[in-house]
């Protein structure tokens, strides 16, 4: 007997190949009817018979197209309309949107194949794709996602193109990107004055990378600086003009097997890499690394991705450009390049040769950063590949909005049970970075359908989003910094009974008005008690000891061992003895000196007082420098420290400086005293946790651990098995950054929460 369904189907629907798939499964199973997309995902009619449909459901959830994520489906009877045929009809653009919007993915082995064909008529073409594969986020204006809304709109489809976009058995059938050398975009390449030159673009770029030159290439989602990872010469040169004298610079590599010549690849870090997502992977450097020392100074890993674009293989190739350096190409603390005539203009004095094309990016985005770290994925930067793949939550959270953080902001928006983490902005630092802010958050909040009620801040006064959000016609909720890192790891691991949070962090303001960053708290999103933290220490010259660690080790010496201190400063730093006798000054008369208690300024001032970096020229440098120097897999004898146990605990660090400095009028190797206050740091928080279980022997044992010197793989493996051997639930995160970039998610939880109580 005949039967007819109507099936909705919403996740990540669109632009993956999903309505051919159904096509196909349609014809399968002799199934009549329609499959639309639409402003929800996939509508699906289909009639047949019933042990057929049946058939059809079940293929459909579990043979669903590898770049597909189905996130509800729903069934229900429909009145027989006797279909003739399975067609796939023109989309609908009415009613509000529950789309999930299609991520950029690496080029699939099918197109590669194809593109390396001579006898194929996308042989060497740079812009191959397919349905599971190539470009979708940076290139949508509007959805749904069809090409007249895309930057595709302004390339017609060549007959050759249009047959297979029509045939649907085909695997670019509906490929809005779809294009060939007939009649889609094509690569130039200029030099700094505009100019074009003539020949192949691609086989002169190479040449003039082999040379030693800098090209400007535009990517996915911007522009790259690219030079001969294996010529100093270029690596330095390139250093010189972007005025990047130490950040480690990124690295593409040919294949996974140039990979593994350079770096420790384990099956994780392997997996990662040849991902779909294809972000860059943070990995241990071999003895026998042949790129140039520069790449990334005072380090033992790199970060390396593979190609991910067409392009990319092409410019790469085992035999003669196996490593590319390949950096976002922007000026400091501004978002990345992608407009032509900007990079152009920005560029000129960077780059010698601009490897361009003509296919518009509508949304930049920054290449993802992950590494492996216990076994587990640790997002330092959650961007290309992952944005704006929504997350699901149990919290109401329709029509809240999070703005995130100061430092490596990515704001969020609540759509019905949906959390969508918008890309990587950056520092909220210059009109560049606060309107590359303003136009992603209108464009994700147009895109998604809502009109956001509250919105959730930072706490800080200071911090640009309170002056984002004061234009706004909207409820505010200021968040704590530290909660808000807390409950994002516990949002992460859907944890939703409270729990213990270790946050270890380089700064965030505090409900005294301090800075907090060494932070044991209990509680869940609805409240937080502050159980214990570092001793406030003075900065004196305030923000300016972030870029001066040096400083910071003279607050922490004067604070703990007084005038002994000080003389100690002047002896490991006799080349400031003047600012050392101002800076004493600001700390006796509390002027510019604020109270810090943060791990991150920890690491900052025992980096600088062992002389393993003074000053930082990029964010994290000084701790990143001294974890490099620690062995993971030793555990080191703890220096000693004091836990005061005051109504909130106190870990008091003046006896371990005693001792560091003891080690170093020693002569004791950098590498031992750096190992020896790493496991100060783990043992002086499990020593607070282990005294806050004793006092409270009802609280659950299980415990998030967050904020940025969570990246730290020694502090986490660490205290992952002290903290086991407590007896306690260990979570880290998942799915977004430890450090500020996975704030967002916290806020916006914190923020259901609130106003649910209301």
């Amino acid at each position: 007997m005949q039967k007819s369904i109507k099936v909705t189907v919403k996740g990540r629907v669109q632009g993956v190949g999903f309505r051919p798939f159904v096509f196909q499964l349609a014809h399968r199973y002799h199934i009549k009817g329609t499959v639309q997309n639409n402003m929800d995902g996939v509508t699906v009619f289909a009639e047949g018979e019933e042990k057929e449909l049946q058939s059809f459901l079940l293929s459909l959830q579990t043979e669903a197209p590898r770049l597909s994520r189905i996130d509800q489906l729903d069934v229900m009877e429909a009145d027989y309309q006797g279909f003739e045929q399975f067609s796939i009809i023109e989309s609908e653009r009415k009613g509000a949107s529950s789309l999930v919007i299609p991520i950029d993915t690496a080029v699939c082995d099918d197109c590669l194949q194809e593109m390396n064909d001579p006898n194929n008529h996308r042989y060497r073409y740079p812009f191959i794709n397919c349905t599971q594969c190539g470009p979708r986020y940076t290139i949508i204006e509007q959805l749904p996602y069809d090409r007249p809304y895309t930057s595709m709109k302004s390339f017609s489809m060549c007959e050759h193109c249009q047959k297979e976009y029509e045939d649907p058995l085909n695997r670019r059938h509906h490929a809005q990107p779809i294009a060939c050398p007939v009649c889609g975009p094509h690569v130039a390449l200029v030099d700094r004055n505009g100019r074009t030159l003539d020949g192949d673009a691609i086989d002169k770029a190479k040449q003039l990378l082999l040379s030693g030159a800098i090209v400007a290439i535009k990517g996915l989602g911007g522009y790259h600086l690219a030079c001969d990872a294996t010529n100093e010469q270029a690596v330095q040169q390139l250093r010189t003009r972007k005025q990047r004298p130490t950040r480690p610079l990124a690295v593409m590599a040919a294949s996974l097997s140039v990979v593994k010549q350079m770096c420790e690849v384990n099956d994780e870090e392997k997996r990662v890499l040849t991902s779909p997502e294809a972000p860059i992977v943070v990995l241990k450097r071999k003895t026998t690394y042949p790129l140039a020392p520069s790449l990334a100074p005072g380090l033992k890993t790199v970060g390396v991705m593979l190609p991910y674009t067409p392009l990319h293989h092409l410019l790469l190739d085992e035999e003669h450009i196996p490593v590319l350096v390949m950096t976002s190409a922007n000026r400091s603390g501004v978002p990345i390049l992608y407009k032509d005539e900007q990079a152009l203009q920005d560029l000129k004095s960077i780059a010698d040769y601009f490897l361009v094309h003509n296919r518009p990016i509508v949304h930049p985005i920054d290449d993802s950063v992950v590494q492996i770290q216990n076994g587990n994925v640790d997002f330092l930067r959650r961007a290309r590949g992952f944005v704006p793949d929504p997350f699901f939550t149990t919290s109401d959270v329709h029509e809240i909005a999070a703005l995130g953080g100061q430092q490596k902001n990515v704001f969020a928006f609540g759509r019905n049970e949906q959390i969508f983490l918008g890309p990587h902005i950056g520092d909220l630092q210059n009109m560049e970075s606060i309107e590359h802010f303003q136009r992603e958050y209108e464009h994700l909040r147009t895109w998604m359908g809502v009109e956001p009620k509250a919105v959730a801040v930072d706490m800080h006064p200071n911090y640009e989003t309170w002056n984002i959000v004061k234009e706004w016609d909207v409820s505010v909720i200021p968040v704590q910094h530290h909660h808000a890192h807390m409950v994002s790891c516990m949002e992460d691991n859907g944890i939703k009974n409270s729990c213990f949070g270790l946050i270890l962090d380089g700064t965030g303001y505090g409900e005294d008005g301090h800075i907090w960053g060494f932070e044991l708290l209990y509680g869940d999103a609805s409240h937080y008690k502050r159980l214990g933290h570092l001793t406030y220490t003075p900065l004196p010259s305030g923000e300016r000891c972030i870029k001066e660690p040096w400083r910071t080790a003279v607050g922490m010496l004067g604070y703990y061992l007084g005038e002994k201190g000080y003389k100690l400063a002047i002896e490991r730093f006799p080349d400031k003895q003047y600012e050392i006798h101002i800076l004493k000054q600001m700390v006796e008369k509390d002027i510019h000196a604020p109270k810090a208690g943060t791990c991150g300024r920890l690491f900052d001032a025992v980096s600088a007082f062992l002389h393993v970096c003074t000053h930082s020229t990029y964010e994290g440098e000084a701790a990143i420098r001294l974890a490099e120097l620690v062995d993971e897999g030793h555990i080191y004898e703890p220096y000693p420290f004091e836990l005061k146990e005051n109504n909130i605990m106190e870990i008091d660090v003046a006896a371990m400086w005693v001792a560091i400095a003891e080690d170093v009028k020693r002569n004791i190797n950098v590498e031992t005293i750096a190992g020896r206050f790493h496991q100060t740091v783990v043992s002086a928080a499990i020593a607070m946790i282990r005294k806050a279980v004793e006092e409270h022997p009802q609280y659950h044992r299980e415990i998030v651990l967050s904020g940025g010197s969570m990246h730290n793989r020694y502090l986490v493996k660490h205290l992952t098995t002290n903290l086991r051997r407590l007896g306690f639930n260990v979570y880290t995160h998942r799915n977004v950054p430890c450090s500020d970039g996975g704030l967002a998610l916290g806020q916006l939880i914190i923020a259901a929460n609130r106003r649910g109580r209301k």
